[in-house]
């Protein structure tokens, strides 16, 4: 009867814990207004505020963004200037390609090879290995981005950061369109 019990038990269990395995998709947003068009949202001037939290959930730098954005044709410039809260500054300017049925290709001088992603609905994922100076050294890191267009002004942005397969932390940004 015991073993019965917990046999069933584990049969009900094991989905619900399999479910929070399970990790969301582009096709999840496919119908979600607003559409994003990357070239149109990443036009012009945008502002972002941002944090970086370590993998227990502290705040390890805050940020903000000053973007100037431009596209001609299938090809767009982002000229990020980054301001953390230490007072320190960085750039990185991201030369994108639009590619087929919402693909996207980029590079930057600070990220190793080329990114890659794929907008659906009001969703963009972007996938790349940025090159993450840290007390002299510096590290190849993975991050695996996603972005939510919100309205025509607002966009949310969630990255996983990890090394190895190895989650460091995360970054969350609010970007404001002008």
């Amino acid at each position: 009867m015991m073993q019965r019990r917990f046999l069933l038990s584990a049969a009900i269990a094991a989905p619900v814990a399999l479910a929070g395995c399970a990790s969301q998709t582009l096709a999840d947003y496919a119908g979600e207004k607003p559409l994003l068009d990357l070239a149109q949202y990443f036009n012009g001037r945008i502002d972002a505020h941002g944090m970086f939290q370590d993998r227990s959930g502290k705040i390890v730098k805050r940020f903000t963004v000053l973007m100037d954005c431009q596209w001609n044709g299938n090809q767009g410039v982002l000229d990020e200037a980054f301001t953390y809260s230490d007072g320190s500054r960085e750039r990185r300017v991201w030369r994108l390609t639009k590619e087929a049925h919402g693909r996207y290709t980029g590079t930057a001088g600070d990220v190793v090879g080329r990114a890659v992603g794929q907008t659906s609905g009001n969703a963009f994922r972007w996938n790349y290995t940025l090159n993450l100076p840290v007390d002299g050294k510096v590290y190849e890191v993975e991050f695996d981005d996603w972005m939510y267009l919100m309205d025509d002004r607002v966009m949310l942005n969630r990255a996983t950061m990890s090394k190895f397969g190895v989650r460091l932390g995360e970054v969350t940004l609010a970007f404001t369109k002008r």
